[in-house]
This record gives C-alpha cells, structure tokens and sequence, in this order.
C-alpha cells in the first residue's frame, strides 16, 4: 500500500510536499511519503514506492560522497531508528526504506543547482539572455548540448510558488563570500564525482540540486535529498542526442499527461489514471537499479 501521510507518537510534524518531518530536538526524523507534487501542487494520486525509492537513492549517495563532505544523517534503518524510540515500534513496517535520522542543521537558504548540460529552465533562459544565473555562456549553444565545464547556478528557496533564479553575487550577499565560494566549489566537487560514477553506468546527469546545512560550529554538511528522480535530471547514454529535449528519469509521464488536462496548475489537482501512476512508478524503480543496484522491498 501507498505512504500517502504518517501520523507518528513522536516530535513536532511538518508536512512538506513529499516528506513528513519530525522535529525530535536536536535531530529531525525524515519520512518520505508517496505523494507526488506537479507544478507546486501536491496531486490527490500517489505513487506508490516513490518514497522507498529517493531514499534508497539518497542513502546510496550519501555513502558514496562520505569521504567528501559530512553528512547529515544518523542512520537511515527502520530497526535502528525504532531502537533509538521504542514509541514508533508499531510504525516500524512503515517506515522501512523510506526513513531517514538525521542531525538537526541550520539550512542554507538556497538551492545549490549544478548544470552540466543546457536544458530546462536553463535553455529556456540562455535562449532569452544568453546567461544562466548572470554565467555568460557562448552563443550558438545547442538544447542538451553539454557544457564545457559545469556551472553552479543557484535559485531561491521559495516557501511557497517557483524558486528564483539569482546569481553567485546575490548568493555572497546572503550567506558570506567565503561560505559562498565553498558552497559553489563543494557542488561542482559532487556533481563531477556522480557524473562519472553515473557514466560508468550509462546515465548522464544533466543537471541536479544539492542543499547544505551547517551545525553550531560552521561546519558545512550535505542535507536533505541527493540525486534523486525528484532533484536531477537523468538521461541515458544511448538515447542521448545534442539539440534536443531527451526523456528523463522524473515526472514525465505526469507532466506529459497534466499539461494535456483543462487544469489551471491550482490546487486541488487531478487524479491521475493508472497508466500514468504505473509508468511513473517503473521509472523512479528503474533509475534506483540502474544507479545503486538497489532493490525495493514489497
């Protein structure tokens, strides 16, 4: 069955789109539900394992970045995080694959998006300006056409609606020029790491998003979700093809499918139909294996 919502005996909750997140003091317990969000509005449909599925993947990324920077997470064992509160005992099938302990940081307040490729919002603004976040880049570029060198192109952390685009100036402005400078270096650092991993597995990264935290101290520590479906674009090796849109790991078939519907984009959202849910479903399953070997529990 489908995680739409958990309702644990522990912490303070907040709902997010995708998460439940319990505030336990000094560490937050992550649950990542099945809901699925679609131009900024959860929809009522889920899809069932998404959950299981961008945590595995984190999980998988979190380890293999572990000698690059500090994580934030304690453990992401069902069995382990019961043992730590014996309250949730009876939640445990529950939050097997889908749960995450982890310290209680002081997010940055911005998303840390590295491009390796031109596509998405990114093209959509070359094709304006012929700059992505004020990055100057050469003319005659060509749609998915892959950098020279990747870029860090960093937006907002909107609470509500889209994130901003800004630029690394603006960036400085918020968070300090030297953290800044650290954050920009530390996201083109993992992107390039996974890049090549995923390569070596015929998947190109396109582009992703990294967020970073820091604890009392200012140390600097990697949070949230990693390359998943849900933060990257993924494509594979074989149907790549410069100068146009390629299909992708993520909510295509949702977004294909929505796009189509009389629906102003304004909650509540439609239903989806059981093609959409089960393609989008085999996708997110299929990038798990194809990325980490990872299997997910029935």
């Amino acid at each position: 069955m489908p995680v739409i919502e958990t309702n644990l005996p522990v912490g303070d909750l907040m709902r997010g789109k995708v998460r439940d997140v319990y505030d336990l003091g000094d560490k937050i317990l992550l649950i990542t539900s099945d809901r699925i969000s679609a131009f900024d509005v959860i929809l009522p449909t889920p899809i069932p394992d998404k959950g299981k599925v961008l945590t595995l993947m984190s999980r998988f990324w979190f380890e293999f970045f572990s000698d690059s920077i500090k994580t934030h997470i304690i453990s992401t064992y069902a069995s382990t995080i019961v043992w730590q509160f014996p309250e949730i005992k009876e939640n445990e099938s529950e939050l097997s694959q889908r749960s995450m302990l982890v310290k209680k940081l002081k997010p940055l307040p911005v998303e840390c998006i590295v491009r390796g490729y031109i596509t998405g919002s990114g093209w959509k603004s070359y094709q304006k300006t012929g700059k992505i976040s004020g990055i100057n880049l050469p003319k005659g570029l060509k749609e998915s056409q892959r950098l020279e060198e990747p870029i860090f192109t960093p937006t907002t952390k909107a609470e509500e609606g889209h994130d901003e685009e800004i630029t690394f100036k603006q960036v400085q402005d918020m968070i300090g020029p030297d953290l800044a400078s650290v954050v920009r270096e530390k996201s083109i650092e993992l992107y390039s790491l996974a890049r090549e991993y995923a390569l070596s597995r015929g998947i190109i990264i396109a582009d992703t998003k990294f967020e970073f935290g820091l604890d009392g101290e200012g140390q600097l520590y990697l949070i949230d979700e990693v390359l998943t479906p849900d933060s990257s674009r993924f494509w594979k090796v074989d149907e790549y093809q410069e100068g146009r849109s390629q299909k992708s790991y993520d909510k295509q078939f949702v977004r294909d499918y929505l796009s189509g519907l009389d629906w102003d984009k304004t909650p509540p959202g439609p239903h989806l139909p059981d093609d959409v849910v089960e393609n989008t479903r085999a996708k997110y399953i299929e990038i798990l294996g194809r990325l980490t070997g990872e299997r997910i529990c029935a």
